[in-house]
């Protein structure tokens, strides 16, 4: 069984710690001045993700917008989203066995990753804070 019930808690747990990442006072501004827009293509429940540079001061989180052009694109299950959220599975690992798929200049998804360390730390509290397992 997947471990997001349904399409509406999955924006609920993911949309919220998007919205933690970009309101972080340092990771925030950062990601919106990168000027990256990834989209995220998750299977099991369905959904699409934009996270955008928003208006370069924040950023912004939009849904099924499939008419948005992005940067990057990552392909991946919303269960191997959960586990790369709580580390259970890093990103070169999920990329070497097929977990994600990621489309776009490496070097623009590799100057991310710093940014966010705010979500990581979050995750697994928000995560469990909206019942989801985190063990």
């Amino acid at each position: 069984m997947a471990v997001f019930e349904s399409r509406e808690k999955l924006k609920e747990v993911l949309g919220g710690l998007f919205d933690i990442l970009l309101n972080d006072p340092k990771a925030g501004p950062k990601f919106a001045s990168a000027g990256i827009t990834v989209k995220f293509n998750i299977s099991d429940p369905n959904a699409e993700l934009f996270i955008t540079p928003g208006d370069g001061k924040k950023g912004k989180i939009i849904w099924d917008a499939g008419d948005i052009k992005a940067n990057v694109e990552m392909t991946l299950s919303a269960d191997t989203c959960h586990k790369f959220w709580l580390r259970q599975i890093g990103m070169p690992v999920a990329l070497a066995k097929g977990l994600i798929r990621a489309k776009g200049p490496m070097p623009q998804v590799l100057k991310l990753m710093p940014l966010l360390k705010p979500a990581y730390d979050a995750y697994p509290e928000w995560a469990e804070s909206k019942g989801m397992p985190v063990n």
